[in-house]
């Protein structure tokens, strides 16, 4: 992830899952946010990706604009698929 412009934002609490950002204007938000998972064999990454559009609006909240399809995030999944597979 990191290879992808990512910077590590922990662990989910509940899930285990790692948490991956990349901001897209130099600022915190918008940025992209990605939960990751690898598989018991450590053959496969699942990647759940989203653009957080602001940050949550209220204290101990999770919830936040996010989109979780569209033109942007497209892209995105394309880009990271490109540079993780070694296809441009």
């Amino acid at each position: 992830m990191r290879h992808c412009g990512y910077a590590p934002e922990g662990a989910d609490e509940s899930t285990g899952e790692q948490k991956w950002t990349r901001p897209l204007m130099g600022r915190r938000y918008p940025r992209f946010h990605i939960y990751s998972r690898i598989s018991p064999d450590n053959t496969r990454a699942t990647l759940e990706l989203h653009l957080d559009q602001k940050q949550p609006s209220y204290q101990g909240s999770r919830a936040h604009s996010g989109e979780y399809d569209g033109p942007v995030v497209e892209r995105e999944a394309k880009r990271i698929q490109q540079i993780t597979t070694g296809v441009v």
